[in-house]
């Protein structure tokens, strides 16, 4: 597919999907005969890793790692034990990570909500005098 389509799907901007092939995270598949970028359902997938990675305060380098370390478990390449005990080893250490970023974030929405509430409540009784 296009690079417009898989902006469609993935809800990056074409900058954004550009700026990953820049960097290496994400390389279309292919180019068409008019030089177009062509994307794969693999390539969306890694799209949305990214995507996802991103609100956690992950950098690009902790996507490419991530994403090195899942091409290589996925690769079907024959992997000695300790290889894969260090892929997976990675791949605990970047769960333990968004498990915590993600408890970071719920706390910040709490204390976000409780704001808004206070505004709330303060326009409520402004509104009333």
């Amino acid at each position: 597919m296009q690079i417009g389509e898989v902006a469609a799907r993935t809800e990056l901007s074409l900058r954004t999907i550009r700026h990953y092939e820049e960097t290496g995270l994400v390389i279309p598949s292919a180019r068409s005969q008019g030089g177009f970028r062509l994307y794969t359902e693999a390539d969306v997938a890694r799209l949305m890793v990214i995507r996802r990675m991103k609100p956690l305060g992950f950098t690009l380098d902790e996507m490419r790692a991530l994403l090195e370390a899942t091409d290589r478990l996925d690769s079907g390449e024959e992997l000695g034990p300790q290889a894969r005990g260090e892929l997976l080893d990675r791949l605990r250490g970047y769960e333990q990570a968004a498990r915590r970023r993600v408890e970071d974030l719920r706390v910040q929405l709490s204390r976000a909500e409780d704001f808004a509430a206070t505004l709330a409540e303060r326009l409520a009784a402004s509104a009333g005098h």
